[in-house]
């Protein structure tokens, strides 16, 4: 699901703390699109904080008859995090969290920056998502504001993602406060936006492909092109270019890019001692198995 960083001595010199990342990956499984979906919000603790069910099952779900999931997502990260902030405040030293994510990943960094900012006190914690979709209630983004989490969403104008959950019902609807009274069943975004266009990029298709205005190299490519909403796209951007198809097809055909050009080297196989191509070994902690339905051999 993904990972957690620690900045070197080198950064932390020049930052002035010890920075922690946790940085979240988008979805991949088809259970975890139907997850996505659910579009129903749940209380979380006292109040009236409420947040989508789906991201909230997948970030505190675990199983008792698999070896790679006995433990939640929430319950290994918040391990690890105390661990670091506990070691790296033992030896005296300013500590901070970041935590990172695209898409799905943009969700569990929201409700894993919550549970940071209530479980370790005066913590400065930062969020920045891309393309991430809305994850709880107007409460929701009031807690977090009130625990100081500060939040950076990048998105993409044409991009539907961050447009759900709460398609309709959704922020815009404050404006009938007035008439309905605190609307706590309606999602809202958190923290600032930044808003990127494809129309920006001279390198870039304009037809319609959802996936590909979703994917993470459009935005980052978009994000290294980017200089102000007033400006064009910038003629200096580092990035390779050819990196936007590496998984999709939003380059334009003159460029001569191929699309999906990624691929694992000789797709996967490797040569075998009798000069054969065949699927590497696995070890066995990484082939999955249900451990009650393994069979016993003598």
């Amino acid at each position: 699901m993904g990972f957690i960083a620690v900045s070197d001595d080198q950064e932390s010199q020049r930052i002035g703390r010890r920075d922690i990342v946790v940085s979240w990956r988008g979805t991949v499984a088809p259970s975890e699109w139907y997850e996505d979906l659910q579009r129903k919000l749940m209380p979380v603790g006292d109040g009236e904080v409420k947040v989508e069910y789906g991201f909230h099952h997948i970030y505190k779900s675990k199983g008792e008859f698999t070896r790679y999931n006995k433990t939640s997502a929430s319950e290994q990260v918040m391990q690890e995090l105390k661990r670091l902030v506990n070691l790296y405040r033992s030896k005296g030293e300013e500590v901070s969290l970041t935590i990172t994510g695209h898409s799905l990943g943009g969700a569990l960094a929201l409700l894993n920056a919550h549970e940071a900012a209530v479980s370790i006190p005066d913590l400065p914690i930062n969020v920045i998502s891309f393309g991430a979709p809305r994850v709880g209630n107007v409460a929701f983004r009031d807690e977090l504001h009130h625990l100081g989490v500060k939040t950076l969403r990048v998105v993409v104008k044409q991009d539907f993602v961050p447009r759900m959950p709460g398609v309709v019902l959704n922020e815009s609807l404050k404006i009938f406060e007035e008439l309905t009274g605190e609307l706590d069943w309606i999602y809202t975004h958190v923290g600032a936006e930044l808003r990127l266009c494809l129309n920006s990029s001279p390198y870039l298709k304009h037809g319609f492909n959802p996936a590909g205005f979703h994917h993470l190299e459009t935005y980052l490519h978009l994000i290294d092109g980017y200089k102000s909403s007033k400006s064009t796209f910038r003629q200096n951007a580092n990035r390779d270019i050819a990196l936007v198809n590496k998984a999709c097809g939003m380059l334009r055909e003159e460029l001569r890019i191929p699309e999906c050009w990624y691929q694992f080297e000789h797709k996967g196989l490797v040569r075998n001692s009798h000069g054969r191509w065949v699927k590497p070994r696995r070890d066995l902690e990484d082939i999955p198995h249900n451990e009650e339905s393994m069979p016993c051999f003598a």
